[in-house]
């Protein structure tokens, strides 16, 4: 290839095998860990960023010789990298208590980046990303949770019976097990199934956003929590 605006078949088949190969590295990785974006969604992103790459690059080689034409090869590549963002943004929840997917689309984005790359012919740089984006997700992850996360936040909702010294005794409960209450909300109401076995005392629904340590149990948490007298059922998210 003496002429770097001309590319035969082969390296075209090179370059998108290629960033097939790299982009499905990157989202077996996500889709092992059941990600909104998997196997299937990075390796068609780092497909349609090569292919775009060789047209903007390849796909314009008989203008070059035309009077007051001018030949960006980065014109396509830079719309890709935006285009990509709204992609990305699909797979940023939030649950009312955190915000999820935003590694996800981080990794639909460097996989973009990862078929641009490929599509230029970078193969180095692209396999050397490839491979410290999954140690990224992979170890680095691992890292994360054991030694630098701190702490996270809950929903525990608990459905009872209305009595006078519930509050301060899920209050106490909390400090005992060095749980934050961040936000409180107590909804009171007639009609729910437990009611029926105490029809002169109000049902009660409350809800606890709270921050916990790394150590929070939520299953030993909730088993508590159920074993009180006025509880009828308990949540944990």
């Amino acid at each position: 290839m003496n002429n770097p605006w001309i590319i035969d078949d082969s390296h075209i088949i090179l370059r998108l095998v290629l960033s097939m190969l790299l982009g499905g590295f990157i989202g077996f990785e996500r889709e092992r860990s059941n990600h909104a974006a998997g196997l299937r969604t990075h390796i068609m992103v780092s497909l349609g960023s090569t292919l775009i790459m060789l047209l903007s690059i390849y796909g314009f080689d008989d203008f070059i010789k035309e009077t007051n034409v001018r030949v960006d090869p980065a014109r396509l590549a830079a719309a890709v990298i935006t285009g990509v963002g709204f992609l990305g943004a699909g797979t940023i929840l939030f649950t009312g208590k955190a915000i999820t997917g935003l590694t996800t689309a981080a990794s639909i984005w460097v996989v973009a980046a990862i078929g641009l790359g490929v599509g230029a012919g970078f193969y180095f740089p692209s396999i050397v990303a490839t491979v410290l984006v999954f140690l990224n997700l992979r170890v680095f992850n691992k890292v994360e949770l054991r030694y630098m996360r701190g702490r996270t936040s809950h929903l525990i909702t608990l459905y009872g019976l209305s009595s006078h010294g519930l509050l301060e005794q899920i209050s106490n409960y909390l400090k005992q097990e060095k749980v934050e209450i961040r936000k409180i909300t107590i909804k009171e109401h007639e009609h729910v199934p437990f009611h029926e076995v105490h029809p002169n005392r109000q049902s009660m629904e409350v809800y606890l956003e709270v921050l916990t340590s790394r150590d929070f149990d939520p299953v030993r948490t909730a088993a508590e929590l159920r074993q009180w007298e006025d509880v009828a059922a308990v949540s944990v998210e």
